[in-house]
């Protein structure tokens, strides 16, 4: 109870500091026109007072290091003092637009706050100033203030003075080894930013009235961009940018090693492994695949001829192509091994697969009676948190000792379907007839296309019937000895034998990305039927007009309308499973050949304390995201 209450008080005290940090704002800004002089010494007095917060809130100046209640009194002077000052020099600037004065006043203030500041640096934070790095970060600082001048078309003066000041407080500050160096130097390396900035303000001028009201007009949308970019700044660029810095040391965060974390997440055969590519050519998988892709050229030739086009929409050789294609990406993710492999995996057959299921469902329930409630259940997984989704799943393929009956759903119709083929009762002639009736309405499918010299719509009936086909001689035992999880042992009696779902490598892996396809083909569905009935109705009243069947409604009309809302779906599919980390954490955190790279980022930054390692990971995890990213915003952009 303490803790819910705790959190709901830090909650209230945050959102009261948002609202009154904007309410101030506003109430700044709205002094701009009218009050210039009241409205800049109180952004002097903010940006004082932050400055002074930097330096004492951190324990740099004399007499910020102590505690408790004194503590704060210690170190709280410091900001109100420069505050007060700074609001001072504010007002005072207002009241003259003599060049020289604001000159000398602004130089001559900000130099004696800047030494004062500097003797006020304790002695275990004073700066061993690095002539180098100094001088090399103060001139990247006045190029990219000179740049910045040249894109906004500005004269050459400011952006290098204030940009310059930055460079040379980050040479001084983070280049030096803190409490080697002097008071002279802690002073140097105060007071150069501050003559640059006073420098920079006495040479600007007091503005019209037409500028404060530019000002002011700009302001509010600043106001109200700015606390979504101070907290996208905070949370996402800086600990992206300390990632890609953690990822350039040693494991302890200690020294540069540059790229070696890099190159050795490559050369590691945890990693990427190409040692069984040869099995690649051995697979089952793999001659399926080419089978079928001969079959799709054959289709492919003819439909050639007849239309000019080999490969359509729609057309006899796609559906075998893309099997084909399938099929022999999963040959080659098996026979290769790795983390790297295992995400590239996850990426291909979870995006697949959910978008296809998906906009499946969203076509077939179009419409049709209880398409709502058909629609509920499929997307009720997305309500499901990926952690309870995981185990509800393990407990789905969870196996046990043949001596008892099995607790895991897929395994006890597994070996239930097992005694049911090697059985003898009435149940197995009931199955046993039913799957010959199928097969036998297949046939007359397939027949009736051939006759009709239809040969594409023979395709998908025909790779049905094979895989039926083969379902049914082994159950029926006219080819093997049933199908189903059995055994025949050496005395002839028939025992139950289960699938290790979860630790038989490397098809584990797939029966993982079961789960997110689970979940995501919910979302892929609610897009996509979305997408579909915004399609207009009168392209495909015009089509049916034209004799149209109902597939070929579907394939040239209604599936070029959503193409655009289709590659958002697998953008967003490809962002969220390189990102996959709850589920192999919670089935079998990364054993058995699973591994993928979120979780062993998560397993070399905080399980092995190899932190250089954990973050290279990172980088590589978000540098795969990026030109995802990048597609769905310009996608956006053109849309817009």
């Amino acid at each position: 109870m303490g803790k819910i209450i705790s959190t709901l008080i830090t909650v209230v005290i945050a959102v009261a500091f948002s609202a009154a940090l904007w309410v101030g704002a506003n109430l700044v800004f709205n002094q701009v026109r009218h009050h210039w002089s009241r409205f800049n010494g109180l952004v002097f007095a903010v940006i004082g007072f932050v400055v002074g917060v930097l330096f004492a809130g951190n324990r740099i100046t004399v007499g910020s290091e102590g505690e408790a209640f004194g503590g704060f009194l210690n170190w709280v002077w410091l900001p109100a003092a420069l505050a007060l000052i700074a609001g001072i020099v504010g007002v005072v600037l207002t009241r003259t637009d003599d060049d020289q004065q604001r000159l000398v006043l602004s130089l001559g203030t900000l130099a004696v706050v800047g030494v004062g500041l500097g003797l006020l640096v304790n002695d275990a934070n004073q700066p061993a100033l690095q002539v180098v790095p100094l001088i090399a970060w103060t001139l990247g600082g006045v190029a990219v203030g000179a740049g910045t001048d040249l894109l906004r078309k500005r004269p050459i003066r400011n952006g290098p003075l204030v940009v310059g000041a930055i460079g040379w407080f980050l040479g001084a500050w983070g280049a030096a080894e803190l409490g080697a160096g002097s008071t002279f130097e802690a002073v140097v390396a105060m007071a150069v930013p501050a003559v640059a900035i006073g420098l920079r303000l006495g040479l600007t001028d007091n503005p019209e009235m037409h500028t404060r009201t530019i000002i002011d007009q700009k302001s509010r949308g600043v106001i109200f961009l700015a606390p979504a970019l101070v907290f996208i700044f905070v949370t996402l660029l800086v600990p992206t940018i300390r990632t890609i810095y953690l990822s350039l040391l040693d494991n302890r965060s200690e020294s540069w090693v540059g790229f070696q974390n890099y190159i050795t997440t490559f050369q590691s055969r945890e990693s990427w492994d190409a040692s069984g590519f040869t099995n690649f050519f051995t697979s089952q998988l793999f001659w399926i695949g080419v089978v079928l892709l001969v079959i799709a050229a054959v289709l492919g030739v003819r439909q050639h001829r007849q239309t000019g086009k080999a490969v359509e929409l729609g057309g006899p050789s796609l559906g075998p192509l893309v099997v084909a294609g399938v099929l022999l990406a999963f040959a080659l993710f098996t026979a290769l091994r790795g983390t790297i492999v295992n995400n590239a995996w996850w990426v291909v057959a979870v995006t697949l697969f959910s978008t296809c299921l998906g906009l499946a469902v969203a076509v077939l329930a179009d419409k049709a009676k209880g398409e709502r409630i058909a629609k509920s259940i499929i997307f009720m997984p997305m309500a499901i948190s990926m952690v309870g989704a995981s185990i509800i799943w393990r407990f789905m393929y969870a196996s046990r000792d043949i001596s008892g009956d099995q607790t895991g759903v897929l395994n006890a119709l597994w070996v239930g379907l097992g005694r049911l083929s090697t059985g003898s009762g009435l149940p197995t002639l009931i199955v046993t007839a039913v799957l010959a009736l199928i097969l036998i309405g297949i046939a007359y499918m397939i027949a009736l296309a051939l006759v009709k010299q239809n040969y594409g719509q023979a395709v998908v009936p025909g790779i049905a019937f094979l895989l039926i086909g083969w379902f049914f001689v082994r159950f029926a035992g006219i080819v093997g000895g049933g199908v189903g999880g059995f055994q025949v042992t050496a005395d002839g009696q028939v025992q139950a034998r289960t699938i290790d779902f979860i630790t038989s490598s490397p098809y584990n892996n797939f029966w993982l990305m079961v789960i997110l396809i689970w979940i995501q083909t919910g979302f892929a569905m609610v897009i996509l039927s979305a997408a579909i009935k915004a399609v207009p109705e009168e392209f495909i009243e015009a089509a049916r007009v034209d004799g149209a069947t109902q597939s070929q409604i579907f394939w040239r009309i209604v599936l070029p309308q959503i193409g655009t809302t289709i590659g958002v779906v697998v953008t967003t599919l490809i962002v969220v499973v390189m990102k996959v980390y709850d589920i192999v954490k919670v089935v079998t955190n990364g054993q058995f050949g699973t591994q993928v790279l979120a979780n062993d980022m998560f397993n070399q930054a905080f399980q092995f304390g190899n932190t250089g390692r954990g973050a290279a990971l990172a980088v590589l995890i978000f540098v795969s995201v990026l030109p995802v990213m990048y597609l769905n915003i310009r996608r956006m952009q053109k849309e817009a």
